[in-house]
């Protein structure tokens, strides 16, 4: 089983020394990829419950640094060369899905073909306001989105229409060099999210699940998977247990449920002299177990 880290991107991990010293400590010591989450505004009063934690608040304030996904990550794959880049995720109905496509094709080119995208429909209702899009629909706007840069991507100039985005003969270059199979990975534990997966994804990754948790998610999404003529083996199963507390002995309980990749949230050091050290430490305690099973 391979594991992930998610360090990039919020606090010490927006810092560049930081990011450049995770990035090719995770590459030298096995990490499989490197994680990045996405919000374009932070508010420090919300409506909006978060879903990942009891009382419904997210965690960090307005003023917390968090550094754009594809920016980042095309900054760490100037520092790296095997290792896998990702969005943790990403807010796609957000975004115009042109310049989103145009964006993902830019950095899987400069990384050599190493990207995937992580794909979220988004919780806070007031960052939708703040961007001057609709709330509702953000799901079937995704689905639209993704389908949309599919072609994009695939055939290079391309025509859609539909709800939410209307073009003809488009090209768009250069093409990411996964072309239009470039892996669409979906967050989400609800069944909508589920069954989002399970009709046009290349992967699932659950959040804040422990072994117990993820056993009963993955067999919810192995019966959406059939009833779409597909089986688990087709998607790749990834799984964070992020406020969770786990221990090395709980890696065999996740492999044995056919996860492929198990991501381990850490806040980086300071001080970029201090991230080598850290990130072995953590490769260390996850991937040199996880390494043993096979």
């Amino acid at each position: 089983m391979k594991i992930g880290l998610f360090a990039l991107g919020i606090g010490p991990g927006t810092h560049p020394g930081n990011i450049r010293a995770a990035s090719e400590s995770a590459e030298r010591l096995g990490f499989a990829t490197l994680w990045a989450p996405e919000h374009v505004v932070l508010f420090d009063r919300r409506d909006s419950r978060y879903p990942y934690a009891e009382n419904g608040e997210f965690p960090l304030g307005a003023d917390a640094d968090w550094t754009d996904p594809f920016i980042t990550l095309t900054y760490a794959a100037a520092f790296t060369k095997r290792i896998r880049l990702a969005t943790g995720i990403c807010l796609v109905p957000e975004h115009n899905p042109l310049v989103l496509a145009k964006e993902i094709a830019t950095l899987d080119r400069l990384a050599g073909g190493r990207f995937a995208l992580g794909v979220g429909i988004g919780w806070s209702a007031e960052e939708f306001d703040a961007l001057g899009i609709p709330f509702e629909r953000r799901a079937q706007r995704t689905r639209e989105y993704i389908t949309a840069m599919r072609n994009l991507w695939a055939d290079g100039v391309a025509s859609f229409h539909g709800e939410f985005v209307n073009f003809d003969n488009a090209g768009s270059y250069p093409r990411p060099p996964q072309g239009g199979k470039l892996p669409i990975i979906f967050g989400g534990e609800s069944v909508p999210a589920l069954r989002r997966c399970a009709e046009y994804g290349d992967g699932w990754y659950g959040f804040n699940l422990n072994p117990a948790e993820a056993k009963e998610k993955i067999a919810k999404l192995e019966s959406l998977l059939k009833q779409n003529g597909r089986k688990l083996s087709d998607v790749e199963i990834i799984v964070s247990p992020y406020t969770q507390r786990i221990t090395a002995d709980d890696l065999k309980r996740y492999r044995d449920l056919g996860v492929n990749e198990l991501v381990m949230l850490s806040n980086l050091p300071e001080q970029a002299s201090e991230v080598s050290g850290h990130v072995e430490r953590l490769a260390q305690e996850w991937v040199e177990p996880a390494s043993r099973l096979g």
